[in-house]
């Protein structure tokens, strides 16, 4: 193990950072509960995607471990996995199929990218703003995603939207669950959104919207994942391409300020700022996502709870060798986790939402020209219920307000080409 992953050189052991694999485990393994019943709302098997998430993360992982030696896990990313479900298939009526397709070309296409370097220049080429607005965005839409789902949030024929009732049933058990999740975050029990989750589903037994069926085990066989469904009757739509671009823009930029913020935990960025083996980091977030596609399941990409893991005293990729087994065993507990009813995943989303909030405080809004983009990124992702749509209105109030006031060196030929693209959507639409 020490000479597999440089233990003594980076000051840990074994022992430790099996603990840091647990600990990562703990905090993300909210996303077996969260992603099967989001994805399966668009018609998708349930079992099917529960064990398309554990392989998908678990592939993804030891790929991280052993090719980049780095403490980061990886699993189906919160955000595009909404996309996929409320925007791709609910708001463009695509059908799953077609969804997974744009994952599978996006992940293929991030392969090429991370094996060429490409990467940078796209990173570069997007205003830095707007890669700030778009997590924030995603947050807040991932939070009214899950306060409508357990009806505290409703459409209101007065005001647009409004508070469900929330004396009873659901809703009740959900704001429950939330005052229990953010009280153990805040006393920064560790694993609290999952632990939160658990908690929320056994308070709503007594509620009877936890349902227990009569000859319950938590173990059983996993269910086949949903091999290669695949539909490219699309693929050359000006529509397709936004949803392909959404897909391929989120993960880059959420693997980016992921991996920097995790190894700058860690202390393991070297002296001239740059991650080591980002390459090979990137390369593993892409191969996730082919094979989550392929398996049936949304973009997976690094999660940002892998800092708890550092926090625990993580440093190799032998923690995430840990988490990725731990994703493996977990294929067995399918059960246990389709139990979970959407009630007790509507704290997990909301407190996702609040972790995503905090880009905002370093977005520029005194000038104009960056400021108004932004604001229009973030608050068209839940306003328009889509993810695609922010990201477009951002563009295109950057483009335009840079343009009119002068500041044309301001726009990369790349944000030219998207500006462009997004026009003619709207025009061909």
């Amino acid at each position: 193990m020490d000479k597999l992953f440089k233990l003594r050189e980076h000051g840990t052991t074994v022992p430790k950072e099996i603990v840091a694999g647990l600990t990562t485990f703990l905090t993300m393994a909210y996303i077996l509960a969260v992603n099967p019943g989001m994805l399966a709302a668009t018609g998708m098997p349930i079992g099917g995607v529960f064990t398309a998430t554990a392989l998908a993360s678990a592939i993804a992982t030891l790929v991280m471990a052993f090719a980049a030696n780095l403490p980061v896990a990886l699993a189906p990313g919160m955000g595009l996995n909404a996309f996929f479900t409320y925007t791709v298939v609910f708001g463009m009526g695509y059908s799953w199929q077609i969804a997974l397709t744009a994952v599978l070309l996006e992940g293929l296409l991030f392969v090429i990218l991370s094996l060429f370097n490409v990467r940078e220049a796209i990173i570069k080429a997007i205003p830095a703003n707007l890669k700030k607005a778009v997590a924030v965005g995603i947050g807040l839409f991932i939070a009214l995603i899950g306060l409508a789902n357990a009806g505290v949030v409703v459409n209101d024929a007065g005001t647009v939207i409004g508070l469900g009732s929330l004396t009873s049933g659901t809703a009740l058990v959900a704001l429950i669950g939330l005052a229990i999740t953010i009280v153990l975050y805040a006393l920064k029990v560790p694993g609290s959104i999952l632990v939160g989750i658990l908690l929320t589903t056994l308070v709503g037994i007594p509620f009877g919207v936890t349902t227990i069926p009569q000859g319950f085990s938590p173990l059983s066989l996993p269910a086949a994942p949903l091999f290669a469904q695949f539909d490219f009757s699309s693929v050359l739509s000006l529509e397709f391409f936004t949803v392909f671009f959404t897909f391929l823009f989120v993960d880059i930029f959420d693997t980016v300020g992921t991996l920097v913020g995790v190894t700058t935990q860690a202390g393991l960025i070297n002296k001239h700022g740059e991650i080591p083996k980002v390459k090979q980091a990137l390369l593993a977030d892409a191969v996730g996502t082919v094979a989550g596609a392929v398996l049936g399941t949304s973009t997976v990409t690094s999660y940002v709870e892998s800092t708890a893991g550092v926090a625990a005293g993580g440093r190799t990729g032998l923690t995430s060798l840990t988490t990725g087994i731990l994703f493996v065993l977990a294929l067995f507990l399918s059960p246990l986790f389709l139990l979970i009813p959407s009630a007790a995943t509507t704290p997990a989303l909301v407190m996702v939402g609040f972790l995503m909030m905090s880009s905002v405080t370093s977005i520029n809004f005194a000038d104009p020209t960056e400021g108004i983009p932004a604001f229009l990124a973030i608050v068209m992702m839940p306003f328009a219920y889509s993810i695609a749509d922010g990201i477009v209105y951002g563009i295109l109030s950057y483009v335009i307000l840079k343009a009119v006031t002068g500041k044309f060196k301001d726009i990369s030929a790349l944000t030219w080409v998207l500006f462009v693209i997004f026009v003619l959507r709207f025009i061909i639409s």
